[in-house]
């Protein structure tokens, strides 16, 4: 990044300004334009516009970066951007293009301070360099006819130049001979975002949002779709409160269990069930209790004590399940001993 700059100026001089709006960017102050691999390009066609009559430098990208886990806000560079990426900024700006080859030039010579040529040089042929990288080379270069400067190596001036005492010092002089009267420059922001005004309906047909918007757009199409044609009867709408006797089993039981009364239930339904067998049966009147039950074991010709048994499992009974099988087998035992009487 280029913060060391801004505040090497700031230490040495005045503080920089920010540009941040269009208004900021209409000064005729010397106005930096740091370029990244990810800037906008139509925010840089935009600042052509802007400044096409005020001093202006543009500096190109160079290295391909990935974000410094040690330290947020921090990049490290991992290899040098194709010229061709480098080229579409640069076109935008003056018909030119990157110079192929390595430049064998060891030292700059920047306003009479000579400073050590930066590793990998980037440079453009220029016949009239204002900081040359050789014969017919150069690294800060002019465009004809407008007042636009480009700095084609962004190791002169970014971060890591800074470290170098040589390059901070030779930094200043560099800014000085794009300013003569020595006065503030203001460092471009709008190219990184700053102030931009986002329109929703561009940003859902752009990457990362394009997927979204394909997404919702396939899940509408499937409901449209899906909203063509029925499946089945429609479903009648059920009442709130239901008619029935089972409707008032359905919530008795609802009401037991949420009283935690279920399983209490089991010697009773026992008792009640032996009362019903009786009347059907044709037990005497008066039964009750062990004698009734003795008197239904007595219709059972297959088994001993059936009816005593089975009832004794519904009261003895330790969860709903255990219940709900016992209860079963003491109806089925009613319900054979109704059958072979009739």
């Amino acid at each position: 990044g280029y913060a060391g700059l801004a505040e090497w100026l700031r230490l040495t001089g005045e503080t920089p300004a920010m540009a941040r709006t269009d208004q900021d960017l209409g000064t005729d102050m010397l106005l930096i334009v740091t370029i990244s691999p990810d800037s906008d390009p139509e925010a840089l066609d935009h600042i052509l516009e802007l400044r096409q009559d005020q001093d202006t430098l543009f500096v190109l990208p160079k290295w391909q970066t990935l974000p410094l886990e040690e330290h947020e806000g921090w990049n490290m560079k991992f290899g040098r951007l194709p010229d061709s990426v480098v080229n579409q900024w640069l076109g935008r700006i003056a018909n030119a293009k990157i110079g192929v080859g390595q430049s064998t030039v060891q030292e700059l010579d920047i306003e009479g301070r000579l400073v050590t040529a930066p590793d990998e040089l980037q440079w453009v042929a220029d016949k009239y360099p204002m900081i040359a990288a050789g014969n017919d080379k150069a690294v800060l270069t002019e465009v004809e006819d407008k007042p636009f400067y480009i700095l084609t190596d962004p190791d002169l001036i970014n971060n890591a130049a800074l470290k170098d005492a040589d390059k901070a010092a030779a930094a200043l002089d560099l800014i000085a001979l794009l300013e003569p009267e020595k006065g503030p420059v203001m460092f471009d922001l709008t190219l990184h975002g700053a102030g931009r005004k986002y329109d929703l309906a561009k940003l859902l047909v752009e990457p990362p949002f394009l997927a979204l918007t394909l997404t919702i757009l396939a899940a509408a199409a499937l409901a449209f779709l899906h909203g063509l044609g029925r499946f089945g009867p429609p479903r009648a709408e059920l009442r709130a409160i239901a008619f029935g006797k089972r409707a008032l089993v359905d919530t008795t039981a609802m009401l037991l269990r949420r009283a935690g009364r279920l399983e209490e239930l089991g010697g009773r339904y026992a008792a009640l069930a032996g009362v019903r067998a009786g009347a059907l049966l044709g037990a005497p009147q008066g039964l009750q209790g062990e004698a009734l039950n003795h008197w239904l074991d007595s219709r059972d010709k297959d088994e001993t004590r059936g009816f005593t048994t089975r009832a004794q499992a519904v009261g003895e009974a330790k969860n709903l399940t255990q219940m709900h099988v016992a209860a079963k087998q003491l109806h089925d035992w009613t319900a054979r001993r109704l059958g072979e009487r009739r």
